[in-house]
């Protein structure tokens, strides 16, 4: 049967990464996993008490924009967090964020527009623009910019994504650096969206939302990683009040609505920072152990994680073939890591992302197991 080019799109790594390392534990090995970004708590307990009463009711379809409490919900966390005074008729409830850039980029671009993204990046980003007909434009960045676009990369682009906290490095962007980028698109009619997923994970810095400084923006982010929620695939979209009717139209007819029991979760969720936020003290105190132990395993050289939890390192003193050096060490020292190429298809060869989401003695060993595989490299 014939195959359309859009499926022609390269896979996710850390995915591939992740079935071998299945497949090891499947045969008898211990893995440690700091391969994927997903954290080691689950839901918060308080929320999933809650959805159990709701579990009694009909959970039917929802409205495509998603649950009215919940978007309600939503705009007040902008409030509390950002202090920002959010309609909720902006925001949209998708399926995960991953629904959500589905959405945005059907409605921002049309076939060959073209999208700027700042290598090393989410890689799903590539591949979903390529996957639409869209033309993905990678932007070089570096370390003295934080691994960050900048407001000259601007020019010639339909569309550009930013994230922060960033998807490999960790790096943010200043309230600063976020508004000279919006300037910038504004200028030149170009589209900005705006990856937040990370928000709320950081370390003695808030990050700042776009929706500081434009309202011309789409703004995206989900309950997978701060409010622990991977597996529920559901989060939202802020996206100014003319776009709200196209996106909608998009919704019903793509997605109809997201799970409505995981909306149901979500909005709970929204009520259960306190123990959200004993799982931040995890993330700190696996960060420290990272920052201290791996330039001692070799690993000296990585963008500074000012959020998210990832460390993205520069291996080039040892390989200049990532793909097979996290072969090696999931083989040989049965951690899981992630080669760079899945987020920079230029210079990946030389880096790799280690995940910290996971339990301090899972990353302590971790960190254990990569010293002894270095020194005896």
């Amino acid at each position: 049967m014939r195959q359309s080019t859009r499926g022609d799109v390269d896979p996710f790594i850390v995915m591939d990464v992740m079935e071998s390392a299945r497949k090891a534990e499947a045969a008898g090995r211990s893995i440690i996993h700091m391969e994927v970004g997903q954290p080691g708590t689950g839901a918060p307990a308080a929320a999933l008490t809650a959805l159990k009463s709701d579990l009694s009711d009909t959970l039917g379809y929802t409205v495509g924009l998603g649950l009215p409490a919940l978007r309600t919900r939503i705009a007040q966390h902008y409030g509390d967090i950002y202090d920002i005074d959010l309609d909720p008729a902006r925001v949209v409830v998708t399926a995960g964020a991953s629904g959500a850039f589905v959405l945005a980029f059907s409605a921002l671009f049309d076939n060959g527009d073209r999208v700027g993204l700042g290598l090393p990046c989410y890689p799903s980003y590539r591949q979903i623009l390529r996957a639409m007909g869209l033309t993905p434009v990678e932007i070089t960045t570096t370390p003295q910019g934080r691994f960050q676009p900048q407001p000259g990369d601007v020019d010639g682009l339909d569309g550009l994504i930013v994230a922060s906290p960033a998807n490999p490095t960790g790096t943010m962007l200043s309230k600063t650096e976020l508004a000279a980028l919006a300037y910038a698109c504004e200028d030149t009619n170009t589209a900005l969206i705006s990856d937040e997923i990370y928000h709320g994970i950081d370390y003695g810095t808030r990050a700042v939302s776009a929706l500081e400084v434009t309202d011309d923006v789409y703004v995206i982010n989900s309950f997978s990683k701060y409010f622990s929620m991977t597996g529920w695939r559901v989060g939202w979209m802020v996206v100014p009040a003319d776009h709200v009717r196209q996106v909608e139209r998009l919704a019903q007819n793509m997605f109809i609505c997201p799970s409505h029991a995981s909306q149901r979760l979500a909005l709970h969720a929204m009520d259960a920072r306190p123990e959200l936020d004993a799982n931040l003290e995890v993330y700190a105190a696996n960060r420290a152990l990272l920052l201290d132990g791996l330039p001692k395993a070799g690993f000296g050289t990585f963008a500074p994680p000012d959020g998210a939890f990832y460390v993205y390192a520069d291996v080039s003193d040892h390989t200049d073939d990532a793909l097979a050096f996290a072969a090696e060490i999931l083989d040989r020292a049965g951690v899981a890591v992630t080669p760079g190429l899945d987020f920079d298809p230029q210079d990946g060869h030389r880096w790799l992302r280690f995940s910290y989401a996971g339990s301090t003695a899972d990353i302590a060993e971790g960190l254990r197991r990569l010293t002894a595989f270095m020194a005896e490299r």
